[in-house]
């Protein structure tokens, strides 16, 4: 497909993919937001879709993810009510949880430090930890298994995060 048909199905869906958006979120970004994201997916798949069906596709596209938006506000509302109905002394109001992580962190020791660090924030596999470490695969796995456990017990210890 050519950009000038998918230019010309832009201006052809855009207007009524964007009034159902808007009707069903009732909120004039999020509606943007969606158009937006189903011609980006419409783009990707631009080879697979015929021009009788483009406008289907784009409509399914944007339910679902008026589908997914829904389920997901129904978590964060069942959370929230979770959390509503905890006794106040639960609930801490001023809690810096990566300060707090960042402080269980500093307790370990340097070599679980740095392994946790490398696999945990870095995203580097056991096998280039080793390297970088100058340990073999299984150490680092034995390594960031005991950091885990230890933050595990610090951030679980009241008296300790507090």
């Amino acid at each position: 497909m050519s950009k000038a048909k998918y230019n010309r199905w832009v201006d052809e869906f855009a207007d009524s993919i964007y009034r159902f958006a808007l009707k069903n979120t009732r909120d004039t970004e999020v509606a943007k937001d969606l158009v937006q994201d189903a011609f980006e997916k419409l783009w990707i798949k631009k080879d697979l879709i015929d021009h009788s069906k483009a406008k289907a596709y784009l409509f399914q596209i944007v339910n679902r993810s008026l589908i997914d938006r829904g389920r997901r506000n129904k978590l964060v509302l069942a959370f929230q009510e979770q959390i509503s109905t905890l006794p106040a002394v639960q609930i801490v109001e001023e809690f810096d949880i990566k300060q707090t992580l960042d402080d269980a962190v500093s307790k370990l020791p340097e070599i679980q430090r740095h392994v946790v660090l490398l696999r945990d924030y870095e995203g580097y596999s056991y096998a280039e930890i080793g390297e970088i470490t100058q340990l073999n695969e299984q150490q680092v796995k034995v390594y960031i298994f005991r950091a885990r456990q230890k933050l595990r017990s610090l951030l679980t210890d009241p008296e300790l995060i507090l």
